[in-house]
């Protein structure tokens, strides 16, 4: 009597919810939906501390231990929309100035290695360009942390975006003028920050 009860109840809340019951039993479970978009580093934990290796050479002194060298990035879980990524660094404590731009990364790639050469079209990753760094270097692409007498937080942030190439910025591009332009085109994103 109890089991055919429970079975009565089930039956009512499926036609309660419009369901027949074949099309009850018949239903799909519910999936696990789409994997998160994420960013990490092999050289720091978010949140964590920024290798030396990683910050600049610019900012005084003469630490062996500074190279200047982009960290080594990856991501995973990007949009399906994606047709290419493009990465922006910003100092979160000095008005989200902004370190590095590297965009038109194309779509099959899903990390970036330890310092990426310092030009407007690195070899690594092929087809991708970087954004001349207009500070007190003069170089394109990565220009590391740089605050010796305070310990800032910087962002890093990869985009996936819906155009394969940015085709409107060239060489002569601004920092400012490229992170627009990602914005615009950007179906996700992810970040991890770092302090030094």
């Amino acid at each position: 009597m109890r089991s055919t009860k429970i079975v009565l109840s089930a039956l009512l809340i499926t036609w309660a919810a419009g369901l027949s019951p074949a099309a009850a039993s018949s239903a799909p479970a519910p999936s696990a939906g789409p994997s998160a978009f994420t960013l990490s580093s092999a050289a720091f934990a978010n949140g964590g501390v920024i290798p030396k290796i990683h910050e600049c050479t610019s900012g005084g002194g003469n630490d062996p231990a500074k190279k200047n060298e982009s960290p080594p990035l990856a991501w995973s879980g990007a949009p399906a929309a994606a047709k290419s990524y493009a990465i922006v660094m910003r100092d979160l404590d000095n008005a989200n100035l902004i370190h590095w731009v590297i965009y038109d990364i194309p779509v099959s790639t899903t990390s970036l290695p330890q310092n990426v050469e310092h030009v407007y079209q690195p070899p690594v990753p092929a087809g991708a360009r970087q954004v001349y760094y207009r500070g007190s270097a003069s170089l394109f692409g990565y220009q590391g942390p740089c605050s010796p007498s305070t310990v800032n937080t910087y962002e890093f942030v990869v985009h996936a975006l819906n155009r394969a190439s940015l085709t409107n910025l060239n060489s002569n591009s601004s920092t400012q003028t490229a992170a627009r332009a990602i914005t615009a085109a950007s179906v996700g994103s992810a970040r991890i920050t770092g302090e030094s």
